[in-house]
C-alpha cells in the first residue's frame, strides 16, 4: 500500500514538472527586437532635437533616417507577433498595454500640448492587436500557417498608403480612398485621420494590424520549437537585454532624451552667461 502511494506521489510529481516546462527562449528574437528599438530610440532623439529644440542638424538626421523608419517598426511589430504564440494571456498583456498607452497620451498631453500629443501611436496599435487575437486567436488555428503570412502580407501591402488616401500595389494598381472616409473623427485609428489630425507617434491598424498577424502566423514555428538551432542561442548581449526590456527602454527613452537636451541648453546658457 505505500509503495503505491509512492509511485502516485511520484507520477504526479513528473506530472507538475512536465506542465511546469518552459519553451526555450528564443534569443535571437530578443535580439533583433532589441537592434529595431535601438533604431527607434535614435529616431525619436533625432526627431526631438530638430522638432521640439530646433536644431537643426537633428533635422537633417531625422529627414536622412526617416525612409528607414517604417522597416525597422514593421520588423518590431512582426516579433510581437511572433512572440504572441508564446504569451500565456495575449487578452491580458492586450488591457495591460492598453492602460500604459492611454497612460502615455496623457502623459504626452500634459508635457507636450495637444498639437504634440500621442494620440494614437505604437503602444496603442499593438494593444489592439493583443486584444483582438486574445479574443479571436483559437479560431485562426483553421488557417494554415502560411497562408495567414501571406495572406497578412498582401494585405499590409494593399492597405500601406491608406493614410495618404490610396491603396493598391505600388507600381502596379492604385485605388484613391473616398475622400468622405477621412471625414470622421472617429476612423483615425484605421488609417482614415481627418483633416487637423496629428499624433507624434501614429500607427493606425491599416497597414500595421496586418504586419502584427503575419508574426502571429509565423510564429507558429515558435511554438512548436521549429527555429533554427542557433536562434535559441546568445549572440548579442546588449541587444538582447534591450529586447527582453522593450516597454520599459520605450517608456523612458523620451523623458531620458529630453532630460539630456535640456541639460545641455541649461550647460550652453550658463557658460554663455559667464563669458
Amino acid at each position: 500500500m505505500a509503495e503505491a502511494e509512492k509511485e502516485q506521489s511520484k507520477k504526479k510529481a513528473s506530472k507538475k514538472k512536465k506542465s511546469g516546462k518552459k519553451i526555450a527562449r528564443i534569443h535571437f528574437l530578443d535580439e533583433l527586437r532589441g537592434i529595431a528599438l535601438f533604431c527607434m530610440v535614435f529616431y525619436h532623439a533625432f526627431y526631438s532635437i530638430g522638432v521640439f529644440f530646433k536644431i537643426q542638424w537633428g533635422m537633417d538626421l531625422l529627414n536622412f533616417f526617416m525612409p528607414a523608419e517604417p522597416y525597422f517598426a514593421a520588423l518590431f511589430i512582426f516579433i510581437s507577433g511572433i512572440s504572441s504564440n508564446l504569451s500565456h494571456s495575449n487578452l491580458r498583456r492586450g488591457v495591460k498595454l492598453a492602460l500604459v498607452s492611454i497612460a502615455v497620451t496623457l502623459v504626452t498631453y500634459l508635457a507636450l500640448g495637444e498639437s504634440q500629443m500621442i494620440v494614437f501611436g505604437i503602444l496603442h496599435m499593438l494593444a489592439v492587436c493583443m486584444i483582438v487575437y486574445g479574443l479571436i486567436g483559437s479560431y485562426l488555428k483553421v488557417i494554415p500557417m502560411w497562408v495567414g503570412v501571406l495572406f497578412n502580407v498582401l494585405l499590409f501591402v494593399f492597405t500601406y498608403n491608406i493614410a495618404a488616401r490610396t491603396v493598391g500595389i505600388p507600381f502596379a494598381l492604385t485605388l484613391d480612398v473616398p475622400a468622405e472616409w477621412y471625414s470622421t473623427k472617429f476612423l483615425f485609428m484605421f488609417g482614415l485621420p481627418y483633416k487637423g489630425f496629428y499624433s507624434s507617434d501614429y500607427f493606425p491598424l491599416l497597414p500595421w494590424f496586418f504586419m502584427f498577424f503575419a508574426g502571429v502566423f509565423f510564429g507558429r514555428l515558435a511554438s512548436a520549437k521549429k527555429f533554427p538551432k542557433f536562434t535559441y542561442k546568445k549572440h548579442l548581449g546588449f541587444f538582447a537585454f534591450l529586447g527582453r526590456h522593450s516597454l520599459i527602454v520605450y517608456l523612458a527613452h523620451q523623458p531620458v532624451i529630453f532630460g539630456i537636451c535640456y541639460g545641455i541648453q541649461w550647460l550652453i546658457g550658463l557658460f554663455t552667461q559667464s563669458s
